[in-house]
């Protein structure tokens, strides 16, 4: 697999992969607006200023670990007596001379003591001194004030995405609310006069629509905020009165199907009457109708919009590959980048013509190395294949696939935002 990012057309008309999703990340623009969240509510949010730290950290000298404080000069053969116990939580205590002190994990040292000396290396004699086994060096063990922060120091960067570590960083530090970016609003809707509701009762002919089940939940996995605008018929006007709900409602609209150029393909001509499209097109497979366009003056000062394939694994490659990293830059993140390395196929494969194919694959570690096996049928709209698979092995345009051959591939799980 290429991993250049260049802009190879592989297919006259068709955008190459890598430089659709080049052009995805350049056009995004991170959303106005700040909101205050409390800390236990901000989780997957964005850091809409720099934090800086409260305290120094950690607050004093404290012990690594369950052992006994000591000054390391006054250790002799002889040993030492124990003179305190000092538990988590204690105050800061003046060691005496010539004794030592019980001290537990995260316990302040006392003024005077330099060395900790772990548990599992002293014994007690019968007069209650500690002996040490072994050498000793001055300073072990000692977790230093500050070390790790020091008070006014920049803890987390604005843009910062808050995962669980974060969380527990800011709360280490006594913060209990951070200014984050708002959440990106996100108008949703199918568009085919076939599909109905997961639930309903199906006549012949009619599809459940699992696109719009699949995006709510990666948007709302992407820290969204869903306007669902549901399932809109495949016509001219009923798809004006959408758009332009979400224009104005919206700060990214997300629409699939009807985006192809077929006769009762009607969303193309649509955004061109309310905006218009950057791009339509990428040569890969599934994925290949996919556009980006705009409700207003330019995608710029619009309503960005991402029209994605109605072929249910169509539409999921298309947002894993090239909507995610727009939605991650709108909600002022850095887009992620491509994970990928080499793995060889468990398979022989007629490859792609004319684009990229990505195919989904489960990794076999039974040999001790990975080897990528078909995860099941391949066909756009096979659903089973997708949700078993570990990821994605890439084929580029006009390349058969050979057994043992190693191949690029990309893990699923980098998408889970």
């Amino acid at each position: 697999m290429s991993g250049c990012g260049c802009a190879e057309v592989v297919t006259p008309g068709l955008l190459d992969l890598f430089d659709a999703r080049r052009r995805m990340i350049e056009a995004a623009r991170p959303v106005d607006g700040i909101e205050t969240a409390a800390l236990g509510e901000a989780y997957r949010r964005v850091l809409a200023e720099d934090v800086l730290a409260t305290l120094d950290m950690p607050g004093v000298d404290n012990s690594a670990m369950d052992g006994y404080a000591l000054r390391r000069a006054e250790l002799g053969p002889e040993g030492l007596p124990v003179v305190q116990r000092i538990p988590a939580g204690a105050g800061v205590l003046q060691l005496p001379e010539g004794g030592c002190a019980r001290i537990f994990t995260g316990a302040p040292v006392p003024l005077g003591a330099d060395t900790v000396v772990p548990q599992e290396r002293v014994t007690l004699d019968d007069q209650g001194r500690m002996q040490v086994a072994g050498e000793l060096a001055e300073g072990a063990n000692i977790r230093r004030r500050g070390e790790e922060t020091r008070a006014g120091a920049l803890l987390l960067p604005a843009g910062a995405p808050l995962d669980t570590a974060a969380i527990a960083l800011l709360a280490s530090h006594g913060i209990g609310e951070v200014a984050v970016i708002r959440r990106l609003k996100v108008a949703l809707l199918s568009t085919g006069d076939e599909l109905i509701e997961p639930g309903a009762i199906r006549a012949p002919g009619q599809v459940y629509d699992s696109n719009r089940a699949m995006l709510k939940a990666l948007l709302a996995q992407a820290g969204g905020e869903v306007l669902d605008l549901g399932v809109v018929a495949d016509a001219p006007l009923d798809l004006h009165q959408a758009f332009a709900r979400a224009r104005d409602e919206a700060d990214l609209v997300v629409c699939t199907g009807g985006v192809s150029v077929g006769e009762e393909d009607h969303v193309r001509p649509v955004i061109e009457w309310l905006g218009g499209i950057a791009f339509h097109g990428v040569a890969m497979k599934p994925g290949k109708p996919f556009a980006l366009g705009f409700l207003g003056e330019s995608l710029a000062t619009g309503t960005p919009l991402i029209a994605l394939p109605g072929n249910p694994v169509a539409s999921l490659v298309g947002w894993q590959l090239l909507a995610l990293p727009f939605v991650q830059v709108r909600q002022g993140r850095e887009a992620a980048p491509l994970q990928q390395f080499p793995v060889v196929a468990g398979f022989a494969r007629r490859g792609p013509r004319g684009r990229r194919e990505l195919l989904r694959v489960v990794l076999d570690w039974s040999s001790g190395t990975p080897v990528a096996r078909l995860a099941g049928g391949q066909g756009s709209h096979m659903l089973g294949a997708a949700s078993q698979a570990h990821g994605y092995l890439v084929i580029d345009a006009n390349n058969n696939v050979e057994e043992g051959h190693a191949y690029g591939y990309c893990p699923a799980a980098q998408f889970l935002d």
